[in-house]
């Protein structure tokens, strides 16, 4: 793809398989496009849309755990302008893993609907509020309201920008000048990583 002339790299999560989530193909092609785009000096755009690593026993056979963490360290290793916009759901450690803040992403913006928390409000509040709800007279409504406060209060994307995880909360029809603007500023990134023989990725 390209903003304004520039070749970019898009990585997305798709909705549509498997909620989004990552697993161990997912990881692994993830983390190959990375590395080659980061060998190109290609910039990489990172559409999120992840509620966290895939879970099931064939998973953790398989080796998630080793798998994803090939996205980190990818990301991480990175030098190349990386942008990053939350279109939609963000939890756990899957969003930091699609190029957030915590991996020295270089822009990171967000929609106004998109949820940014450790784990989504309804799983949360099932163990954060056990006791209140299990004691509720209405077990339904009580829940109910407190998933709505839990939305509000701790994955909204305001939030995530109070704190410095979201760089603007931004509308959706205003993506690509947004993305173009972050691109011409990052054009003249130079970052370097610290001196060493080679990288010890996860195999």
């Amino acid at each position: 793809m390209r903003l304004k002339g520039y070749s970019v790299g898009i990585i997305a999560n798709q909705p549509r398989v498997l909620a989004g989530c990552l697993d161990i193909y997912a990881s692994v092609k993830c983390s190959r496009f990375v590395r080659m785009c980061d060998a190109f000096n290609i910039p990489l755009v990172t559409f999120v849309d992840v509620p966290g690593y895939l879970p099931g026993v064939n998973q953790e056979y398989g080796g998630i755990i080793k798998h994803g963490a090939k996205i980190l360290y990818a990301y991480s290793e990175a030098t190349v302008p990386k942008i990053a916009v939350v279109t939609r759901k963000a939890y756990g450690g899957a969003y930091i893993a699609m190029s957030g803040k915590h991996l020295a992403a270089d822009v990171n913006y967000a929609y106004p609907t998109a949820e940014i928390a450790v784990m989504g409000p309804e799983g949360a509040c099932n163990i954060v509020f056990k006791r209140e709800i299990e004691s509720a007279q209405d077990k339904e409504a009580t829940r109910a309201k407190l998933i709505e406060e839990y939305r509000n209060n701790f994955a909204s994307p305001y939030r995530a920008a109070e704190v410095g995880y979201i760089d603007e909360v931004i509308f959706p029809e205003d993506t690509r000048p947004k993305l173009i603007k972050a691109l011409l500023m990052l054009q003249n990134k130079n970052t370097s990583i610290p001196g060493r023989r080679h990288g010890n990725i996860p195999l």
